[in-house]
Protein backbone atom coordinates (compact mmCIF):
# COMPACT_ATOMS: atom_id res chain seq x y z
CA UNK A 1 0.00 0.00 0.00
CA UNK A 2 2.83 2.70 0.89
CA UNK A 3 4.70 2.03 -1.93
CA UNK A 4 1.54 2.14 -4.70
CA UNK A 5 0.93 5.47 -2.69
CA UNK A 6 4.73 6.43 -3.28
CA UNK A 7 4.47 5.59 -7.22
CA UNK A 8 1.09 7.76 -7.53
CA UNK A 9 3.02 11.06 -6.01
CA UNK A 10 6.16 10.56 -7.80
CA UNK A 11 4.51 9.74 -11.16
CA UNK A 12 1.90 12.83 -10.25
CA UNK A 13 4.14 14.95 -10.04
CA UNK A 14 4.78 17.59 -12.69
CA UNK A 15 5.83 21.34 -13.07
CA UNK A 16 2.57 23.54 -12.47
CA UNK A 17 3.20 27.03 -13.76
CA UNK A 18 2.16 29.83 -12.29
CA UNK A 19 -0.99 30.72 -15.27
CA UNK A 20 -2.62 27.35 -13.42
CA UNK A 21 -2.43 28.94 -10.04
CA UNK A 22 -5.86 29.59 -8.12
CA UNK A 23 -5.57 33.12 -5.71
CA UNK A 24 -5.47 31.85 -2.49
CA UNK A 25 -2.59 31.85 -0.16
CA UNK A 26 -0.38 28.78 1.03
CA UNK A 27 -0.84 28.91 4.66
CA UNK A 28 2.65 29.41 7.12
CA UNK A 29 2.05 25.62 8.42
CA UNK A 30 1.74 24.12 5.07
CA UNK A 31 5.11 25.77 4.09
CA UNK A 32 6.57 24.84 7.15
CA UNK A 33 5.31 20.91 6.60
CA UNK A 34 6.87 21.22 3.24
CA UNK A 35 10.14 22.19 4.12
CA UNK A 36 10.27 20.38 6.99
CA UNK A 37 10.60 17.15 4.39
CA UNK A 38 12.90 18.74 2.09
CA UNK A 39 15.22 18.96 5.05
CA UNK A 40 15.35 15.17 5.35
CA UNK A 41 17.13 15.09 2.10
CA UNK A 42 20.14 13.12 1.49
CA UNK A 43 23.04 14.95 2.84
CA UNK A 44 26.67 13.07 2.78
CA UNK A 45 28.84 13.59 6.28
CA UNK A 46 25.26 16.00 6.92
CA UNK A 47 26.74 19.40 5.61
CA UNK A 48 23.15 20.00 4.87
CA UNK A 49 23.24 22.84 2.45
CA UNK A 50 20.11 23.95 1.28
CA UNK A 51 18.88 26.94 2.35
CA UNK A 52 15.25 28.37 1.79
CA UNK A 53 14.15 31.95 1.69
CA UNK A 54 10.02 32.13 1.90
CA UNK A 55 8.70 34.77 -0.05
CA UNK A 56 4.78 35.79 0.82
CA UNK A 57 1.86 38.55 0.55
CA UNK A 58 3.49 41.77 -0.73
CA UNK A 59 6.99 40.56 -0.74
CA UNK A 60 5.81 38.37 -3.59
CA UNK A 61 5.49 41.51 -5.81
CA UNK A 62 8.65 43.08 -4.90
CA UNK A 63 10.03 40.05 -5.89
CA UNK A 64 8.57 39.98 -9.36
CA UNK A 65 9.61 43.52 -9.58
CA UNK A 66 13.04 42.91 -8.72
CA UNK A 67 13.04 40.09 -11.21
CA UNK A 68 11.70 41.95 -14.27
CA UNK A 69 13.77 45.71 -13.34
CA UNK A 70 16.82 43.20 -12.92
CA UNK A 71 16.25 41.56 -16.06
CA UNK A 72 15.73 44.89 -18.05
CA UNK A 73 18.85 46.61 -17.00
CA UNK A 74 21.15 43.59 -17.17
CA UNK A 75 19.56 42.34 -20.86
CA UNK A 76 21.61 44.02 -23.93
CA UNK A 77 19.08 46.34 -25.92
CA UNK A 78 18.41 44.05 -28.87
CA UNK A 79 17.93 40.96 -26.74
CA UNK A 80 15.49 42.43 -24.21
CA UNK A 81 11.93 40.78 -24.57
CA UNK A 82 9.07 42.83 -22.56
CA UNK A 83 7.34 39.10 -22.51
CA UNK A 84 9.86 37.76 -20.03
CA UNK A 85 9.63 41.18 -18.48
CA UNK A 86 6.07 40.54 -17.86
CA UNK A 87 6.45 36.96 -16.66
CA UNK A 88 9.43 37.44 -13.94
CA UNK A 89 6.49 39.84 -12.75
CA UNK A 90 3.48 37.80 -13.16
CA UNK A 91 4.88 35.20 -11.87
CA UNK A 92 5.65 35.67 -8.17
CA UNK A 93 2.32 38.09 -7.56
CA UNK A 94 0.21 34.72 -9.13
CA UNK A 95 2.08 32.35 -6.81
CA UNK A 96 0.57 31.30 -3.39
CA UNK A 97 4.25 31.32 -1.86
CA UNK A 98 7.47 31.78 -3.89
CA UNK A 99 10.61 29.84 -2.27
CA UNK A 100 14.18 30.99 -2.90
CA UNK A 101 15.92 28.16 -3.28
CA UNK A 102 19.64 28.67 -2.06
CA UNK A 103 23.07 26.84 -1.60
CA UNK A 104 25.23 27.08 1.10
CA UNK A 105 29.05 25.41 0.57
CA UNK A 106 30.34 23.92 3.85
CA UNK A 107 33.16 26.02 4.51
CA UNK A 108 35.54 23.43 5.50
CA UNK A 109 34.61 21.96 2.04
CA UNK A 110 34.47 18.25 2.91
CA UNK A 111 32.76 16.77 -0.01
CA UNK A 112 33.21 17.88 -3.58
CA UNK A 113 30.65 20.54 -4.16
CA UNK A 114 28.62 18.86 -6.92
CA UNK A 115 27.44 16.27 -4.20
CA UNK A 116 26.02 19.28 -1.82
CA UNK A 117 24.21 20.38 -5.24
CA UNK A 118 22.83 17.31 -5.44
CA UNK A 119 21.55 17.13 -1.97
CA UNK A 120 19.97 20.37 -2.70
CA UNK A 121 18.23 19.22 -5.74
CA UNK A 122 17.33 15.93 -3.73
CA UNK A 123 15.47 18.42 -1.04
CA UNK A 124 14.27 20.02 -3.79
CA UNK A 125 12.64 16.99 -5.23
CA UNK A 126 11.33 16.02 -1.54
CA UNK A 127 9.52 19.73 -1.42
CA UNK A 128 8.17 19.12 -5.19
CA UNK A 129 6.91 15.67 -4.32
CA UNK A 130 5.30 16.94 -0.88
CA UNK A 131 3.66 20.05 -2.73
CA UNK A 132 2.08 17.45 -5.25
CA UNK A 133 0.91 15.27 -2.44
CA UNK A 134 -0.85 18.61 -0.51
CA UNK A 135 -2.37 19.46 -3.95
CA UNK A 136 -0.18 22.17 -4.80
CA UNK A 137 1.73 23.03 -8.23
CA UNK A 138 5.23 24.19 -7.97
CA UNK A 139 7.64 25.04 -10.62
CA UNK A 140 11.47 25.66 -10.27
CA UNK A 141 12.77 28.30 -12.32
CA UNK A 142 16.68 29.52 -12.86
CA UNK A 143 16.53 32.90 -14.83
CA UNK A 144 19.61 34.51 -14.95
CA UNK A 145 18.64 37.60 -12.81
CA UNK A 146 18.98 34.74 -9.93
CA UNK A 147 22.51 35.80 -10.03
CA UNK A 148 21.84 38.93 -8.29
CA UNK A 149 19.16 37.62 -5.86
CA UNK A 150 21.94 38.97 -2.82
CA UNK A 151 20.67 42.52 -3.73
CA UNK A 152 16.89 41.49 -2.90
CA UNK A 153 17.56 38.70 -0.21
CA UNK A 154 20.83 39.40 1.50
CA UNK A 155 22.64 35.67 1.07
CA UNK A 156 25.27 34.28 3.92
CA UNK A 157 28.93 33.86 3.06
CA UNK A 158 29.52 31.02 0.14
CA UNK A 159 25.13 31.12 0.40
CA UNK A 160 24.20 31.56 -3.78
CA UNK A 161 20.40 31.42 -5.12
CA UNK A 162 19.81 28.15 -7.36
CA UNK A 163 16.55 28.99 -8.39
CA UNK A 164 12.65 30.57 -7.66
CA UNK A 165 10.10 27.80 -6.28
CA UNK A 166 7.02 29.35 -7.74
CA UNK A 167 3.78 27.06 -5.52
CA UNK A 168 0.13 27.59 -6.17
CA UNK A 169 -2.56 25.92 -5.91
CA UNK A 170 -4.55 24.91 -8.72
CA UNK A 171 -7.63 23.24 -10.46
CA UNK A 172 -5.75 19.93 -11.65
CA UNK A 173 -6.87 19.61 -15.10
CA UNK A 174 -5.35 16.23 -15.35
CA UNK A 175 -2.59 17.17 -17.12
CA UNK A 176 0.04 13.94 -17.52
CA UNK A 177 3.32 13.70 -18.57
CA UNK A 178 5.48 11.17 -19.62
CA UNK A 179 8.69 9.13 -19.66
CA UNK A 180 10.83 7.06 -22.03
CA UNK A 181 11.05 3.25 -20.71
CA UNK A 182 13.77 2.59 -18.41
CA UNK A 183 15.11 0.13 -20.42
CA UNK A 184 16.57 2.32 -22.98
CA UNK A 185 18.25 4.15 -20.13
CA UNK A 186 20.17 0.78 -17.99
CA UNK A 187 21.98 -1.98 -18.22
CA UNK A 188 22.69 -5.43 -16.37
CA UNK A 189 25.94 -5.88 -15.00
CA UNK A 190 25.98 -9.12 -13.46
CA UNK A 191 29.66 -10.73 -13.40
Amino acid sequence: MKFQTLNEIIKGRRSVFPPDYLDKEIPDKVILELLENANWAPTHKLTEPWRFKVVKDEAKKRLGNFLAEKYKSSTPRGQFLQKKYNKLQYNSAKSGAVILICFQRDPEEKIPEWEELASVAAAVQNLWLSCHAHGIGAYWSTPGVIKYMDEFAPLAKNEKCLGIFYMGYYKDVGKTSNRNPIQGKMEWISE
